[in-house]
């Protein structure tokens, strides 16, 4: 099912003609586990105690075992992703001490599986 299309932090995206770009379901998964990995507790008015609220781990130095940690645990939350295989994380700190994720997993509604990968 086709909904509208909107990365994490950004207004709806616009298609080619000027109209509400839609996005169809591999597309959309990636979009709502960013937005659940990216959003703070709390700040969901409709859902208090969704998201992983990733950003609080930001210039905290040897945090990517606990951002891995809270990042799994989320994923396992997430609707649209598939418990089994569980998804994967690895979080690796970068020579300018950031950490970057690369998350697999497998999408509940089609079955194929996808990577996100990010910094922070």
């Amino acid at each position: 099912m086709a909904d509208l299309s909107m990365e994490y932090g950004a207004d709806l995206n616009i298609g080619p003609t000027g109209d509400l770009l839609l996005t169809d379901v591999p597309e959309l998964t990636e979009q709502r586990v960013l937005r659940r990995l990216l959003t703070n507790q709390g700040d969901y008015i409709w859902h208090l105690t969704y998201g992983a609220g990733l950003g609080q781990f930001v210039g905290q130095p040897g945090a990517s075992a606990a951002i891995a940690a809270v990042a799994r645990s989320q994923m396992s939350l997430e609707a649209s992703v598939a418990l089994t295989p569980a998804p994967s994380v690895i979080a690796s700190v970068n020579a300018d001490s950031s950490v970057s994720l690369a998350i697999g997993y497998t999408d509940s509604t089609t079955g194929s599986t996808a990577v996100v990968t990010f910094s922070m």
